[in-house]
């Protein structure tokens, strides 16, 4: 069981000699009892200590890597079973499961078509993860070759899904240069796999069909060497999913329960009696760590990773764009000037509109934080003395040759002090919502 923060700091040297970054060994106490600092930050711990803390320092689900030359995927590291009781820290990744029975021209194919996807979402750049690729043909050879045509056209990360250790050995040798999660051990290959995940220094997956079976693999595969484990309940089904994902998330964080203290590996494609978008995004929510699917939709892969970024964004942390004087249509000195706050979501509505309407136009984004209009005005993140210090920042008098700005119709009641604030400029009310801009424009200015 995990110690309490003062248990933690009756272990510590209590010099409160700020070598571990914290201003008092009992700050850093609280700071491992809460999962948030790694007891290895405090260089002068006993060894003695160093014994009883490791319960407390070590994360109740344990981080797993998977790399290769294009990126990383992270899993594990949670420290909440809700969202708003702080924050999730690693999304899940999404893969595309593909076979090397495929003729590799077709493989090349498909998977350049995934690479290729991106889309833009309030600025954030949203794609694939990475592929899985498994070894229906039983060949090592074919397995190998596979692996090599995916790696010529993506260099995303890969999970490799084999039955025997041999097959497992030949797609590491095909992934050679990255580093996949190997798929998977079972309660009659696992010492083989063992010894395949440790000369590649890889994560390894584990698959059982119950909790008891699964605890009691992972301590035998931890025994022989492999710390880095991602856990196969076998879920198929809408109820399975959320009884046996809670109760892994709940057992790791809850009960510090060690054994099942990694992230989950799920295939929610697996059933067909279930739609795969729906069970996917189930498992996104409650709590699959790496979700594995059987299509390439664009458009359903949207969905999920948009619902994604949304769970997963730290919600004391709206998301930002950064502050600045942006460019809409090629703007001249003659177009309009409007000021905003830097929440995304308010940005990109402002943008796309005044975008689509054709309007060239110069926007303001002020710091507020990241909050919306109405919200920061309402903290004092967004009034005159602020914007005009952003004005003044982004050299906006040296943007436009006129001396007119546009604020938000909700903060109509700044016009007077920002007037005060920036002589000489005539403060104009804008609308309340953005999709009134272009009505307005057309009424309120002369291109």
């Amino acid at each position: 069981m995990a110690l309490s923060g003062l248990e933690i700091y009756k272990l510590l040297p209590q010099t409160n000699c700020k070598d571990c970054d914290y201003p008092t060994c009992l700050a850093f106490a609280m700071k491992l009892a809460a999962k948030q600092a790694s007891l290895s930050d405090c260089p002068h711990v006993s060894e003695e200590a160093k014994a009883k803390l490791e319960a407390a320092s070590a994360p109740p689900i344990t981080l797993v890597e998977i790399k290769a030359e294009g990126g990383e995927v992270k899993v594990g590291n949670e420290t909440v079973v809700f969202r708003h009781e702080k924050t999730f820290y690693h999304k899940p990744g999404l893969f595309w499961r593909l076979r090397d029975t495929e003729d590799l021209e077709e493989l090349k194919r498909k998977v350049a078509d995934a690479d290729a996807y991106h889309v833009d979402y309030v600025g954030i750049d949203l794609y694939l993860d990475g592929f899985a690729i498994e070894a229906v043909s039983g060949d090592p050879e074919t397995f190998k070759n596979a692996i090599s045509a995916i790696l010529s056209i993506s260099k995303k990360p890969l999970i490799l899904i084999a039955s025997t250790s041999d097959i497992a050995k030949a797609g590491l040798e095909g992934s050679d240069g990255s580093r996949p999660l190997l798929y998977a051990a079972d309660g009659e290959n696992w010492e083989t796999m063992v010894e395949v995940a440790k000369q590649g220094d890889v994560p390894l997956a584990v698959r059982a069909d119950t909790l008891d079976e699964l605890a009691d693999l992972t301590q035998k595969i931890k025994a022989a060497g492999v710390e880095e484990m991602v856990l196969d309940p076998g879920v198929h089904h809408y109820l399975d999913s959320l009884q046996q994902l809670t109760t892994l998330r709940r057992l790791a964080l809850k009960k510090t329960f060690r054994p099942l203290g990694y992230p989950i590996i799920t295939f929610p494609g697996a059933n067909e009696e279930v739609d795969e978008t729906l069970l996917a995004a189930e498992h996104i929510t409650k709590y699959g760590g790496l979700i594995v699917l059987e299509e390439f939709n664009p458009a359903s892969l949207y969905a999920l990773l948009v619902l994604r970024q949304n769970i997963y964004t730290d919600p004391q942390k709206p998301i930002q764009v950064q502050p600045g004087v942006y460019e809409i249509n090629s703007p001249d000195e003659n177009s309009p000037l409007m000021v905003t706050t830097n929440f995304s979501i308010t940005y990109f509505s402002i943008a796309n509109e005044v975008d689509g309407s054709g309007w060239p136009g110069w926007l303001l984004v002020t710091d507020a934080e990241g909050m919306s209009v109405l919200t920061a005005w309402a903290a004092g993140k967004f009034d005159a003395e602020r914007i005009a210090k952003d004005a003044k920042t982004f050299n906006v008098e040296e943007k436009v040759s006129h001396r007119k700005l546009i604020i938000p119709g909700h903060v109509a009641v700044l016009s007077g002090e920002l007037e005060e604030e920036m002589p000489g400029w005539e403060i104009m009310v804008g609308p309340r919502e953005a999709v009134d801009i272009n009505s307005y424009l057309k009424a309120m200015w002369t291109k």
